[in-house]
Parts: structure tokens; sequence; C-alpha cells
């Protein structure tokens, strides 16, 4: 699961003032790297590392054979939505010895989304349970890895997801896929803020 990092560079426009970060979190080797890579407008920020036998001993790599690099910090990428609203996105790191630095991830986050290999779907408990514990609204995408598919109630059922939280397939390498997967956090996030907005303000007590 890669893409090509492209050169071409898009200036940030002058009339660009409201900046969104978005985080894209999911477990070890699910492709939150080549997400941000494929949707990025500017040449992304990667701290990818090369992966050593020595990290076999900490990682779990059974489910990721051919993975050569990994995240170590995290990336970042960005998108215009339009004249004035830009994304910035954040790719967290998988590992579980770098979760620590999900919650400064975290701080400032509009939304996020959780990116699941459905082949591996215990991994993406952590990110659901750490977000639903900062209350940060996301949706999920399902990358495609070319395995069985799975029926989205199944998934659902699996990932014990509130009905509400929009749930979409994914394939990471492609610009299209992954920008509908933003506009579908986008939309979810404008309907979660409208209907916090309209909550009477005792409820926020």
């Amino acid at each position: 699961m890669d893409s090509a990092t492209s050169d071409t560079r898009t200036p940030l426009g002058a009339s660009a003032d409201n900046g969104l970060k978005i985080v894209v979190v999911g477990g070890f080797g699910v492709g939150k790297t080549t997400l941000v890579r494929s949707v990025s407008e500017i040449r992304p920020l990667n701290t990818e590392e090369t992966m050593t036998q020595a990290g076999e001993a900490v990682d779990d790599t059974s489910g990721v054979r051919g993975k050569s690099a990994t995240t170590v910090a995290f990336d970042f990428g960005r998108i215009s939505l339009d004249a004035r609203n830009v994304l910035y996105l954040f790719g967290a790191p998988g590992q579980e010895r770098f979760w620590f630095l999900w919650d400064r991830l975290f701080s400032g986050t509009l939304g996020a989304v959780v990116l699941v290999d459905t082949r591996r779907i215990d991994d993406s408990w952590y990110a659901i349970d750490r977000l639903e514990h900062h209350g940060t609204p996301f949706i999920v995408a399902c990358n495609d890895f070319g395995g069985p598919r799975h029926a989205p109630e199944a998934v659902r059922d699996a990932l014990d997801l509130d009905p509400r939280v929009p749930l979409v397939p994914c394939d990471a390498r492609s610009r299209e896929s992954g920008k509908q997967v933003l506009i579908t956090l986008v939309e979810h996030l404008q309907a979660h803020y409208a209907d916090r907005a309209a909550l009477p303000r005792q409820e926020f007590v």
C-alpha cells in the first residue's frame, strides 16, 4: 500500500482563513501514510523510518508482511475545501509503542478518520476508544486490501459502532477515494456540530 509522492506544490490561497485539523488514525499498516500522501495538495511531511529486525521484537508485523517503513511521529498534509476552508491532515503512528503521541495529536482536532483493515479489525478498537474518550467525532473508512468483502453490518457489529457514525469504503491509494472519505467526514462534522448547537445550553453544563 503506497503511492508516489508528487513534487507539485500548490500555494495556499490568500483568502484561506479557516484551518481545520483532521487526524487519520488506525492500526499498524492500515494505510494512514498512503491516504495522507494521496490526497495532500502539497508534498506531505512524512516521519517514516526503515523497519529493522530489532523492531520485530516490539511490533506485531504478522499482518503487514512486506512493509519496509513505518511512521514514528506523524504524517502531515493539506487539502483545500474551498477558497476559505483548508483541512490540515495528521496521520498518527499505528504501533502501540507510539500511542502516547495520540493524545497530543488529538488536541485541537475537529474530527478524525479511523482507517480499518477488515482482515485485522481488532487493531482498530484502540483508536475508536481514544476518540470516544476525547469526545472527537469520527467516521470509519475500510481500506481495500483485496481480501474478502465484509458486509457493512458485520463491520459495524465487530467495531460496536454507533449507528450515527458513517462507515465508508476506501482505497487509500486513490486520490478520488480519499477525497470522498474526507467529504464524508466534513458532512458528518457539519451535522454533528449543528446538532450540538441546537441543544439547550444547560445540556452542555
